[in-house]
């Protein structure tokens, strides 16, 4: 049997008449830059989030520089954000002219560890930029309450977890603004590159209008240097399309997850570390990720019997070499360093079939045995 890491076949085949008709709409118009689907995109997403202003850019990455570049952060400043994250969490803190400054994660959620954050603050603090890993949101209270106590602003990077909540609030609600992407292996993914802001705050909101377009306002004149990134018409259309269905597919993912976690429990005991869903979250499982012993021969192993699997990430941001001037060594965030020795991602998406999630568990159980 083959196994997909993501299958997007299924999803476009029962929304293709409707995909067909908007982009004809969106050709026959002839606006392809910042018109009404964009415009519907960021009024629905914000509403989803409950906040005020939704910004659409051209991706995930220049959303969270767009927004560090909107609450201030430039050179001389430090952002405090985790290591064990996409490049572009400290990548665009980078290009903002900032300073990355990593502090380790809780082993259980993957995410920043909130008590090991206050010590990591100085002077030239500006700014924490939590992430929100494989689709459940970090521990936001106490990020929130660092950050009154020290005036930093808070942007959420929170690329895989369109959907999630914390104690019954929604991604951008707890910070001074979020970042979602919509590159098309996301839960809410279009067919090439997207990102969006949001937040409450109508100062940090007009800023990112205003720096997604070059920094101009009027149009030719410029009192900031922005960057062209705005959020392309078709890539809107598709969106709109797709939006309707996200709380579904959030459920779907969350059966598949609870589908895994009985196999894996099953079938293995405590061979395998399965995903936690700490108590007053709501996980949207963009990944289902595991923690393993011997976690590279078990991928290779699942290769040769036709399963896909991705390790994200297998070298934590501190330790890439773009980063070495920082002056961080191995050893410095363990917990990290551990995850990215341990983690790997199964097959997850919506249309996963259970008898596919039963073959995946058997061929780890199989592997252990062994």
């Amino acid at each position: 049997m083959k196994v997909p890491m993501l299958d997007l076949s299924e999803q476009y085949q029962r929304l293709r008449a409707e995909m067909l008709t908007v982009l004809d709409e969106v050709m026959s118009s002839s606006r392809f830059i910042l018109g009404d689907h964009v415009k519907k995109l960021e009024t629905d997403v914000a509403a989803y989030s409950n906040v005020k202003h939704g910004i659409g850019c051209g991706n995930g990455s220049d959303a969270i520089h767009i927004a560090l570049q909107a609450a201030g952060v430039g050179p001389g400043d430090e952002v405090i954000t985790t290591p064990f994250t996409f490049f572009a969490t400290g990548g665009a803190i980078v290009r903002a002219g900032a300073k990355p400054v990593f502090v380790d994660i809780d082993p259980v959620t993957f995410n920043i560890d909130p008590a090991k954050i206050e010590e990591a603050i100085t002077e030239k603090t500006k700014a924490i930029l939590p992430v929100h890993l494989y689709g459940q949101m970090a521990d936001m209270d106490p990020i929130v309450e660092i950050a009154k106590k020290h005036g930093l602003f808070i942007i959420e990077d929170a690329a895989q977890a369109i959907g999630a909540k914390y104690k019954g609030k929604n991604v951008g609600e707890l910070g001074t603004a979020a970042t979602y992407s919509f590159f098309p292996t996301k839960n809410l993914g279009a067919y090439g590159d997207g990102g969006m802001i949001v937040t409450n705050d109508d100062e940090i909101a007009e800023k990112c209008r205003v720096i997604r377009v070059h920094g101009s306002k009027p149009k030719y004149y410029h009192h900031v240097l922005g960057y062209n990134s705005r959020l392309d018409e078709m890539q809107a259309a598709i969106l709109n399309v797709k939006f309707p269905h996200l709380n579904e597919w959030s459920e779907l993912r969350r059966e598949r997850a609870s589908t895994y976690t009985h196999l894996l429990n099953e079938m293995l005991g405590d061979v395998v570390v399965t995903p936690v869903e700490v108590e007053g979250h709501y996980h949207v499982f963009h990944q289902y990720t595991i923690r393993v012993p011997k976690r590279d021969e078990l991928q290779a192993f699942l290769k040769e019997n036709g399963v896909a699997t991705m390790v994200y990430y297998p070298l934590p941001l501190h330790l890439q070499p773009v980063f070495q001037e920082l002056g961080y060594k191995e050893g410095d965030l363990p917990e990290a360093e551990k995850a990215a020795k341990e983690a790997v991602s199964l097959p997850m998406f919506p249309e996963l079939k259970v008898e596919q999630q039963q073959y995946v568990v058997e061929k780890i159980a199989e592997f252990y045995k062994k």
